[in-house]
């Protein structure tokens, strides 16, 4: 039986992005957003989607442009360290021992130590509410060389990424591989094509 937990943000789970972006005097800095996911395959979008009072809003307008890291989980502790400091009073990078690396492509860092970046230019900004969401542009995505796959795109369980569950306020790892996108469900198609035969 399934019970009405009313109008509540519980996608579950959800991505664990580090977002980077410059702020006063061109100071490199990192935020932890889980609200975000790839919004459009042509041109290829990403949406992440933040409060107002975050320095990374006010850097993002000011520069048209962020990235996306994503950690693996042996950086849980680093990461966990940027979602809870601001960057206002923090330079997160330092403290953390990550390392910013200035894009070429887009005017915000990225951190060197995660095995996959997105380059994003601001495309659109709108104003949801108590968030607003960001749509950036993938200019270009890097990958370290040990999370390419045999069809030469990163590999997820090489990624190891952390996954998060708002309502637990809590952190995860990816759990077992179960079968290629478009094969289980072929079983079905097959069925139902048996059952329309004379």
């Amino acid at each position: 039986m399934k019970i009405s937990l009313g109008p509540e943000p519980l996608a579950l789970p959800s991505p664990v992005w580090v977002v980077g972006s410059y702020g006063a005097n061109e100071q490199p800095n990192i935020m932890v957003v889980a609200w975000g996911g790839i919004c459009c395959t042509d041109p290829p979008c990403v949406a992440i989607s933040i409060k107002k009072t975050r320095s990374t809003y006010a850097n993002i307008i000011e520069h048209n442009a962020f990235t996306i890291s994503i950690p693996s989980k042996q950086y849980l502790i680093e990461t966990d360290y940027v979602g809870i400091v601001s960057g206002l009073t923090t330079d997160k990078f330092s403290t953390s021992g990550l390392t910013a690396v200035k894009s070429k492509v887009v005017d915000a860092p990225y951190v060197q130590e995660f095995p996959l970046i997105l380059e994003c230019k601001l495309l659109h900004a709108l104003n949801i509410g108590l968030h607003t969401q960001f749509i950036g542009l993938i200019v270009d995505v890097k990958a370290e060389d040990f999370v390419i796959g045999d069809n030469g795109f990163p590999i997820a369980e090489k990624i190891d990424p952390i996954i998060s569950s708002s309502s637990e306020k809590a952190y995860y790892s990816l759990g077992a591989y179960l079968d290629q996108a478009y094969l289980p469900g072929g079983v079905l198609l097959e069925h139902k094509h048996d059952e329309t035969l004379p």
